[in-house]
């Protein structure tokens, strides 16, 4: 039905305030939570018709809270209509229209729409109380919380159909203005007191909306999540500053943090030092995913033996906290130091060899059969490809040992040190230094931010690695589909192109294919280039570089261009030149010339637009033209017009200039040879009429087109580019 506002709301306005409290909300799931509160508050009130101000929405480890600014004491009264069948229509229809919008056949208006007697349905829906509303609405937002897990509890758990939340709900407060609103969501009924903290209040706290937070501090509770990241950022920093260190930045740690606390309290505490002696990785990992411990540097950049813990008590010796904490930590530090120690007394081809047992994909083989291939291509692209130029035993030993560290005790416990692990473990086994280096580097780079490797051998096995896992998917029809990618072949060929780019590589991917397969497979290459050009295509696009430009520019002597390095560098340049005026009306000049040549049918040109690679004027197919040409671009039979000769004598300069700039990948060259087409071709069309009375003359016009656009697919394919 649709409505009208028949009047408007009649009682003052207030906030309200609703609070959701229970125990220990995980600490990753409160900013889902938040979010999911106010969008399915949102939701209620915009289907109640009610209308409200801002919304501040809240989280701690205890309780959701939401305020809502200036509410209505009472919905607006609304009179709705619905259009209907036409009189006459079927009994089955006229009822199944009244059943619908709840009303009766008597109670049905009859209108005339556009001469034909319609019925309408009225009804006139009176206001609410908004209190009423609320009282309604809370369990609906209990009901539908998309908690990412839930549960049930007490007695009523044995019913599918019991009261879910993330931990048991335990408490509600919901009031408008200073009035309690009156519901129930299983067990527990609304009020108007909360808690404080824990342990550092003690009984029922009574708040209202505008002073919830306040109410809420007085009892040692930060309710705002903001405050409480505030708070822990600076504290946390200013502690290991007094004690003359500097403060490992970790915000993901601070949001943690603050999901864990009420009362945030920074500590500083020491370790023993003797455990500075395993990699700083794998104390920072050990601190922060065990125990959501900052860490500290000293002076010179090196780890400390220091750590900040954050307590959710102010007590009355800190000195406590810090030292249970630290002995905590101490005993994750001692498992740490055990598995560093244990996996040095295996060598890392000894590892290797474990690779066997572990499957990476079932119709691709084993790890140890990926390793295989990955060294195999490493060594060519340095001894073969020269792409990069380095030692190709150090890039196959490199890449023979790069996953050994993915069987050792170590990286089982943290998975995210893998590769890191492998290069400490290089190291101190004595194996050359390029080799360390590129085991611990080779998963780089690992995001859009991530550090791009230089070093000749880490570069190799790199770009093994991701071509390996685009080629070995992509030949058993393995791609990714929509938002679905759960072998990251996204991300590698981000890798792959970021890794090109920044070390300035030529690669064939056609023959890199070749390399890695063992004979020659176009229909592979062609896949995987396809799949980078459209992956370069994303990652230029906040550079200006539409994806129509490399299109553009995707066909190299009339294939796909398997060098990514060379489309770019031509996508690029011709960016550029279409942002100039003369690229912009070289443009509409060619949109028009090829317009013309599809209307008309001319011969070749469908295979000119392909390849531009053909003498337009020796393809004329028509004999009484053909007996014309005299040789490329003089016609015997008449005499051209001023306009028609001048274009001729700019293809003759511009054709070679962009041909041979184009041989020697100069694109701004070839764009710039472009550039002075753009005045003879608009001179062409104000002056000439293409389509003259003389077949010859018409013939041969079209074929000087045809000529024109051959030139610019020289360059680029124009007909690619949008707009």
């Amino acid at each position: 039905m649709s409505g009208q506002l028949a009047s408007g709301a009649t009682e003052q306005n207030a906030d309200f305030l609703l609070e959701l409290r229970c125990e220990e909300i995980p600490a990753r799931m409160q900013a889902g939570a938040r979010a999911d509160l106010e969008r399915l508050f949102r939701d209620q009130m915009t289907a109640a018709g009610v209308e409200h101000g801002d919304l501040i929405v809240w989280s701690t480890p205890r309780r959701l809270a939401l305020i809502a600014q200036n509410m209505p004491g009472r919905t607006e009264a609304v009179s709705e209509e619905a259009k209907g069948p036409p009189e006459g229509a079927p009994d089955q229809a006229v009822d199944g229209f009244c059943k619908k919008n709840g009303v009766t056949r008597d109670q049905l208006e009859v209108r005339d729409v556009k001469g034909r007697a319609t019925y309408f349905a009225v009804k006139n829906v009176p206001g609410r109380d908004v209190k009423d509303v609320l009282a309604e609405a809370i369990p609906a937002i209990v009901r539908t919380f998309p908690w990412p897990k839930s549960m049930r509890w007490g007695a009523p758990s044995i019913s599918t159909e019991s009261t879910r939340w993330v931990r048991p709900l335990s408490g509600i407060v919901a009031m408008l203005g200073d009035d309690l609103v009156e519901c129930s969501v299983g067990d527990v009924t609304s009020g108007t007191t909360t808690l404080g903290h824990r342990f550092h209040h003690d009984g029922p706290v009574s708040v209202d909306p505008a002073g919830y937070d306040d109410q809420l501090l007085a009892a040692k509770v930060i309710v705002s999540h903001e405050e409480r990241e505030a708070m822990i950022r600076s504290t946390a920093a200013k502690i290991a500053a007094d004690a003359g260190l500097e403060l490992v930045r970790d915000e993901g740690l601070v949001i943690e943090n603050a999901g864990l606390t009420e009362w945030p309290v920074p500590l500083l505490g020491r370790f023993d030092e003797a455990f500075l002696d395993v990699p700083p990785e794998v104390i920072q990992l050990t601190a922060r995913v065990n125990q959501k411990y900052f860490v500290c540097e000293d002076g010179r950049g090196k780890l400390a033996n220091a750590f900040v813990c954050t307590a959710n008590i102010a007590a009355d010796d800190p000195s406590v906290v810090v030292e249970g904490n630290r002995k905590v930590l101490a005993a994750r530090l001692s498992d740490a130091r055990f598995f560093w120690e244990l996996d040095q007394k295996t060598p890392l081809r000894d590892h290797a060899k474990k690779l066997e047992r572990i499957t990476f994909h079932e119709r691709l083989g084993t790890v140890a059969e990926k390793v295989r291939r990955v060294a195999k291509l490493s060594d060519w692209l340095v001894f073969d490809a020269k792409a990069p130029n380095g030692d190709h035993k150090l890039a196959r030993q490199a890449a023979e040992l790069c996953k050994a560290d993915l069987v050792t005790e170590m990286v089982g416990e943290f998975p995210e040190l893998q590769g890191v692990m492998g290069g400490y473990y290089a190291r101190a086994e004595g194996l050359p230094d390029e080799v360390a280096d590129a085991i611990r580097d080779h998963y780089k780079p690992a995001g859009q931010n991530d550090e791009v490797p230089t070093a000749p051998t880490t570069v190799a096995v790199a770009l093994a690695d991701r071509l390996d896992n685009l080629l070995s998917f992509f030949k058993i029809g393995i791609l990714p589909t929509g938002s679905k990618d759960p072998f990251a072949l996204r991300r590698a060929a981000l890798g792959y192109l970021r890794l090109v780019q920044a070390n300035g590589l030529e690669l064939e991917l056609d023959t890199v294919v070749h390399a890695w397969d063992g004979h020659r497979n176009p229909a592979l290459a062609d896949k995987v280039t396809e799949f980078l050009l459209d992956r370069l295509a994303v990652q230029l696009k906040d550079e200006g570089v539409r994806h129509d430009y490399i299109a553009a520019s995707r066909e190299w002597r009339g294939r796909v261009d398997y060098r990514v390095d060379r489309v770019e560098s031509r996508a690029r340049s011709l960016a550029q030149f279409l942002a100039t005026d003369d690229g912009t009306n070289l443009l509409a000049g060619y949109k028009r010339a090829a317009n013309i040549l599809k209307k008309e049918g001319f011969e070749g040109t469908d295979r000119i637009a392909r390849t531009g690679e053909e003498d337009p004027l020796a393809m004329v197919d028509d004999p009484d033209v053909g007996s014309i040409v005299a040789e490329r671009g003089k016609v015997a039979s008449y005499d051209r017009e001023p306009a028609e000769q001048t274009l001729v004598d700019a293809l003759d300069r511009a054709e070679p200039s962009a041909l041979s700039a184009v041989g020697n990948e100069d694109f701004a060259a070839a764009m710039t040879a472009l550039a002075s087409l753009r005045a003879p071709i608009d001179a062409f069309f104000d002056d000439v009429t293409v389509n003259d009375a003389d077949p010859k003359k018409r013939t041969t016009r079209l074929a000087l087109l045809a000529r024109f656009v051959a030139a610019v697919h020289k360059v680029a394919d124009f007909s690619r580019i949008e707009g």
